[in-house]
């Protein structure tokens, strides 16, 4: 066939399948070409420049951004929050909407959702979060202690409550503190029945939704009383740690910090953190930074939803 009527004939198929939205079953027909030389066809549209596609990215998204940071650090999602400022109360509730989406399109029936206490971005998210009028998932299990200070303790119980209501699952609480006073008094709590049946739900979690945390942990945190001393938190330092998910601490690699201290600590722990299908962190803020580097380098979690300044410093830096 000359040039010029193979190049017509591009162009005849590329706008009936474009401009005029046709089929290509019902392109094939119309011209008498089978649908393997349609396909065959429009492929050739664009080897040939007769169509450019180009995706207009909408005002205060971010996708190469994402794209980057999904490429850097292998993770399976990035959601990066537009934020007019770069303030800790514009990012967490931007963020909070932002996460809330992300769990409203993408909650499974019958999943087990894992939810850390002591988050202030998990609270934001759970506020922003429409009720569920879809499959409901399963279950919501509390996968840090939540025990603590009488005037804050709302926060934890109300946190696992709350989203199990909206999407239309089960609360099942660790009803203890989350740093206990020592190892013996970590062992006498977790042998508790009621404890050890919220526990025993850890390695089932399909979806567990955490924090970062920085090693000088966040006023929520301390204000819950479920911190470690000044002394032992320079210590954790010492040892090379950056940050924490559920008070297990790790390095700018991912890599636990071995301490005694987690032997007080009542929650997840890593090693079965890693066993739910994903796990989805919301976090920003430059103080969240470090830890969010040892997080996504460790491969600790799966999903980031951060914000725009947080999401560019991130991608500034070597992976």
């Amino acid at each position: 066939m000359p040039r010029a009527d193979e190049l017509r004939l591009i162009a005849r198929v590329a706008r009936m399948y474009y401009l005029d939205d046709m089929k290509q079953g019902d392109i094939a027909a119309r011209l008498t070409i089978s649908q393997a030389t349609i396909s065959r066809l429009l492929r050739r549209a664009r080897d040939e420049d007769v169509v450019r596609i180009s995706v207009h990215t909408p005002s205060g998204t971010f996708p190469e951004l994402e794209e980057s940071l999904c490429r850097k650090f292998g993770m399976t999602e990035v959601i990066v929050a537009e934020c007019g400022e770069d303030r800790e109360g514009q990012i967490l509730r931007r963020m909070g909407e932002a996460a809330a989406l992300y769990l409203e399109t993408t909650l499974q029936p019958g999943e087990i959702v894992g939810i850390s206490s002591w988050s202030e971005s998990l609270l934001h998210t759970v506020e922003n979060i429409h009720p569920n009028r879809r499959a409901a998932a399963a279950r919501v299990v509390q996968i840090l202690g939540g025990m603590g200070d009488p005037s804050v303790q709302k926060h934890a119980t109300n946190l696992t409550t709350r989203l199990a209501q909206l999407i239309g699952a089960q609360p099942q609480h660790l009803s203890t503190q989350g740093v206990t006073s020592s190892k013996a008094a970590q062992k006498a709590l977790t042998s508790d029945p009621f404890v050890r049946e919220t526990m025993a739900f850890f390695p089932q979690i399909t979806m567990a939704l955490v924090g970062i945390g920085a090693v000088e942990p966040s006023k929520l945190l301390a204000d819950s009383g479920n911190v470690f001393t000044p002394a032992e938190l320079a210590e954790l330092a010492q040892l090379g740690a950056v940050g924490d998910i559920c008070l297990n601490f790790f390095d700018k690699d991912g890599k636990p910090v071995p301490s005694s201290f987690q032997e007080r600590v009542i929650g997840i722990g890593l090693d079965q953190l890693r066993q739910a299908r994903r796990v989805v962190a919301v976090a920003g803020g430059a103080r969240k930074v470090a830890p969010l580097l040892g997080a996504m380098r460790g491969k600790l979690i799966d999903v980031l939803v951060t914000d725009q300044y947080t999401a560019a410093r991130l991608d500034a830096v070597q992976a």
